[in-house]
């Protein structure tokens, strides 16, 4: 099995570009047999800071799936009522705009690699319904005009975030699941098998808005229930005030243990709790997304550090389907 990495929450430019720097990274990552491509971070162009750079060091065998959150938080940094489910229409249509540039980028990177490489953008249903409104009309409206817009193939996934709950402070605060997946099955009921929309659970984000291990779980079996599951990335948290915070979206990687040296101690995302939510998809290895995403701390960990993070924690992934091959 290969699997999608989000290697910009491992990249040792944290702080600042340093392009030598990041090609030292990239060449690793190409080593590691078990990657599939990059969960690739969409801020408004296809490289937050050189896109020649970008195309230079890919691997060209690599597939793609785009994340907008980066680019969608630094937008609700500046207009709180930005977001493709915002009621505000101002906001909705600069959240449209955004998702355009995106849609141009996917362009981009498919023509220099001469084929469809950017298999999914996973879309997030902001603005933060404590700070602006919000509605699944919106969504609607707004999913129905990209859907106009020619992807290349590219299936539109919503990422989950974690919804605004009122008993603790968010980090996302965007609609809740059932909300997504009400919107999501209404047009999925009038659209053709090669423009189904999916939805991506993200296994700590799922448990930053339940505050429980089970959450993840519980909204991978929802999404599946609806047909609509197309991924999981696996990103951790914790409830200890660590390197990495106390209930922040900072992508700890899965708990240290004997299997996983390059672990964080107090994560919550343990190896059972990923095999778990794996063996709960009824077809896991047909996944359309399936990978992780993990920070790095210390900060100033080296490269050798941070490529050992990323491989303890695809192992992780390898030892399940090579025990589900075995028990077949």
């Amino acid at each position: 099995m290969k699997y999608y990495v989000g290697a910009y929450a491992a990249s040792p430019n944290h702080s600042e570009w340093n392009p030598a720097r990041e090609t030292a990274f990239y060449q690793q990552l190409k080593v590691l047999p078990n990657v599939k491509g990059l969960e690739h971070p969409f801020l408004s162009a296809l490289h937050q800071h050189d896109d020649n750079w970008f195309l230079a060091n890919i691997d060209p065998s690599w597939d793609y799936v785009f994340t907008c959150i980066p680019g969608i938080m630094n937008a609700l940094g500046q207009n709180p009522l930005f977001g493709i489910a915002s009621n505000d229409e101002a906001g909705r249509q600069a959240a449209l705009g955004f998702m355009q540039q995106a849609c141009a980028a996917i362009a981009k990177l498919n023509a220099h690699l001469g084929r469809q490489a950017v298999r999914a953008i996973q879309i997030q249903t902001a603005p933060a319904r404590h700070k602006a409104h919000s509605s699944k009309a919106a969504l609607a409206a707004s999913i129905n005009t990209m859907l106009s817009w020619d992807w290349q193939g590219a299936k539109i996934v919503i990422e989950h975030c974690d919804a605004y709950v009122d008993s603790h402070a968010p980090s996302k605060g965007f609609l809740a699941l059932t909300d997504e997946l009400e919107v999501l099955t209404q047009l999925n009921a009038n659209l053709p098998a090669a423009q189904q929309l999916g939805m991506v659970i993200n296994w700590g984000r799922s448990v930053f808005e339940t505050r429980r291990v089970a959450g993840a779980l519980e909204h991978i079996k929802a999404a599946q229930a609806a047909g609509l599951l197309s991924g999981v990335m696996f990103s951790g948290v914790s409830d200890q005030d660590s390197a990495y915070g106390a209930w922040r979206d900072s992508h700890q990687p899965p708990r240290r243990s004997e299997q996983v040296v390059h672990g964080e101690p107090g994560s919550w995302m343990t190896e059972q709790a990923m095999h778990q939510c794996l063996a709960a998809c009824s077809y896991a290895r047909q996944l359309f997304v399936l990978g992780v995403k993990i920070g790095i701390r210390p900060l100033a960990a080296d490269i050798a550090e941070r490529i050992g993070y990323l491989r303890d924690t695809l192992a992780i992934l390898d030892r399940y389907f090579a025990q589900a091959s075995a028990d077949i």
